[in-house]
Formats: C-alpha cells, structure tokens, sequence
C-alpha cells in the first residue's frame, strides 16, 4: 500500500469528473487499499478519488469511531432522497482547516458496486448522509465550499492559496528569495 497525494483545493483537477468503473481488477482493488491508507493517514471520514486525482467513480466512507467499518461505493447512484433536509458543518481533506454548514437531505438511499463487482443499497442518516452525498459531489467535481456564498468562498480560496504558496517556501528555500 502506498499513500497518495490528496489535492487541495482550489487545485483545478478537483472539478473533473469522474468516469465510471468498468473494470473489477487488481488495479481497483490496489487503488482502494491505497486510498483507505491515505485517508486513514490524513484521519478523514471519506475520500474520493477525485481528490487523489483519480477520475473515477469510486468513493470510501468509515464513519466509525473505531475506524474499521470502510465502505466501498464504486459508480454510486442515489435512488432516493428525503424531502426533510438538515444542515451539518462539513470538511473535507481537500480543504483542511475548514468547517462551515451545508444543507443537504436528511436521508439518501444509494445504489453502487462493491470492490468486488457486486452491487449493494446503502440506507444512510446523519453522517453517513451526509459523506456519501459530500464524497459524491466530488466525483461530479463539485468541492463543498462551493454551497458557500461567494465570500466564504473567496476567502477560503485565498487561504488556500497562501497556505500553499507558505509550503512551497518551506520545501524549496530558494522560492522564498
């Protein structure tokens, strides 16, 4: 297994969108083994392979506290959505540092493949409601920030930035010159 770089965002590759899975192979099963260590690593809850710029339609979710319950949901697809909506302050890998409020449906009910190929429905609430649609926006390369208004966003967007810009000084001295 190996850990891969998670991008950040406003890095352009985050808006891609990802392409379904069509082949059910060692590759596949590599690449899930690799991004549930990268976000176990970075102690996230959810990781997209848009944000390892991988553009396909593959997500993992582990909500647990005990961090050994990982989903696996490959070309997911929501067949249901409740009415009732509900508000839960997200982050995102992509996006370290930063929390503020979204409002999506309460409930989802989602079709997708296992690594294995096989297909399976997840009832989902509360967190887990709330990863699956925020990991899924990824894979049509929406960031969250993006239900911000213009503001936050811009901000947000402008610390991002510096952080990066910091980073890069601190990696090659040069830069700082």
């Amino acid at each position: 297994m190996a850990l891969l770089t998670i991008l950040r965002y406003p890095d352009a590759r985050l808006h891609k969108i990802a392409k379904p899975v069509t082949t059910f192979d060692d590759r596949l099963k590599k690449l899930v083994a690799d991004m549930a260590e990268t976000m176990y690593d970075a102690h996230g809850v959810g990781l997209a392979a848009t944000q390892v710029d991988v553009h396909e339609q593959l997500i993992l979710i582990d909500e647990s506290d005990t961090r050994d319950q990982l989903r696996v949901l490959i070309n997911p697809e929501i067949v249901w959505a409740s009415e009732e909506r509900s508000v839960y302050d997200e982050g995102c890998l992509s996006v370290p540092g930063i929390y503020d409020g979204v409002e999506r449906p309460a409930r989802v009910r989602v079709k997708a493949f296992d690594a294995d190929g096989k297909v399976q429905t997840i009832e989902a609430e509360g967190l887990l409601a709330v990863c699956v649609q925020h990991e899924m926006d990824h894979l049509k390369g929406k960031v969250f920030v993006e239900y911000l208004s213009p503001l936050k966003r811009n901000r947000i967007k402008a610390k991002m930035q510096k952080e990066e810009r910091e980073m890069k000084k601190e990696r090659d001295p040069e830069m700082a010159r």
